[in-house]
């Protein structure tokens, strides 16, 4: 077996490299084996996050680190060891990026379940996920980036050309700067909404006439998930330049109107009764808010406002339609005279021949 490695040096190198990936591959699956057993029963949710986001990356990573090691210790005698370092090293920058990202993507995560927002009140878990989503998809465009770079830089070429650039940089980084003015801007707009939280996943916002909730936020773009399943994509920047209405910036109870135009003769206690009857048996109205009052007068009708609240826009929206269809009803059941109507003049009775 001595003769047959020393007679081939590359075969020594190979089994050397093939060993040492088993036993980075053998040590990374008894660890993770444990870390998962430990944390399921420590109920530690991020770091069983982590585990499992940088699983695939890490089984890729410890085998090409563990290869790199024995490429860096073989002679450099070896015919084409330059060129297998270089790809090695290459897929292990790649791997450790791809573990970097995994890494943040499993704390966002972790912390995300850590808070869930299926509960009444989410103002919290809200504001905690929206901002995780945001720094955790902006570190991970910082890694993802790094990681390029680093790639390109083993490349002597690359090196070169990045240096005549630089070299030449006066124009040329004008123009980058300013194609790259509108990514560098989002950027920029999206860790400002993480810290000052101006709209978080799931609020409801007015955007341009549109009503909708936060669906998602990405490092460029917010997706409005509109009432009737359309969805509105918004780059980041126009939020921070532009008004619009966040519903549920404060807490997501609302009041909502519902206003009926009526005849002078209408009955406002009745309607007033019928009204408080129908809110009350409503399961959204939350108990807060009821009130009608006489809001305007034109030279036709009165203008009868119906104020009620509950927890959410939703149940705000089903509310009001509840109360408008059945004080409309109630009226044209038992005072059909109350609803709108014109007036005119009788015509004037024609004078009866002599």
């Amino acid at each position: 077996m001595l003769p047959l490695l020393q007679g081939h040096p590359w075969m020594a190198a190979l089994l050397a490299a093939l060993a040492a990936a088993l036993v980075a591959l053998a040590l990374h699956h008894a660890a993770r084996a444990v870390l998962r057993r430990v944390l399921v029963r420590e109920h530690a949710q991020v770091l069983s996050a982590m585990l499992e986001r940088t699983q695939r990356a890490a089984g890729f990573a410890a085998p090409l680190l563990a290869m790199q090691l024995v490429w860096a210790a073989a002679p450099d005698t070896l015919d084409s060891i330059g060129a297998v370092r270089h790809v090695n090293g290459v897929l292990l920058i790649i791997a450790l990026t791809a573990f970097l990202m995994g890494l943040i993507g499993g704390i966002a995560d972790g912390l995300i379940a850590r808070h869930p927002s299926n509960v009444e009140d989410n103002l919290h878990a809200r504001r905690v996920e929206t901002q995780t989503r945001v720094l955790s998809r902006s570190a991970q465009t910082l890694v993802l980036i790094g990681g390029a770079a680093m790639v390109l830089m083993t490349f002597p070429g690359m090196r070169q050309l990045g240096a005549s650039l630089l070299a030449s940089a006066g124009l040329l980084g004008i123009i980058a700067g300013l194609a790259a003015r509108p990514v560098f801007s989002n950027l920029i707009s999206g860790l400002q909404i993480a810290l000052s939280q101006p709209i978080r996943i799931d609020d409801v916002l007015i955007v341009q006439g549109e009503w909708g909730r936060v669906e998602e936020i990405t490092g460029t773009y917010v997706v409005l998930k509109i009432w009737d399943e359309r969805r509105l994509i918004i780059p980041l920047q126009w939020f921070i330049e532009n008004p619009f209405e966040n519903w549920t910036r404060t807490g997501s109870n609302l009041l909502g109107t519902v206003f009926l135009y009526l005849d002078y003769t209408a009955p406002l206690d009745a309607i007033r009764a019928e009204a408080k009857r129908i809110v009350e048996a409503a399961p959204e109205w939350d108990g807060r808010v009821f009130n009608v009052q006489v809001t305007d007068a034109s030279e036709r009708a009165m203008q009868v406002r119906v104020l009620v609240s509950a927890n959410n826009s939703g149940k705000a929206f089903d509310l009001r339609c509840k109360v408008r269809e059945g004080v409309l009803a109630f009226l044209a059941r038992e005072h059909p005279q109350s609803l709108p109507v014109v007036r005119a003049p009788a015509p004037a009775a024609a004078a009866e021949p002599a």
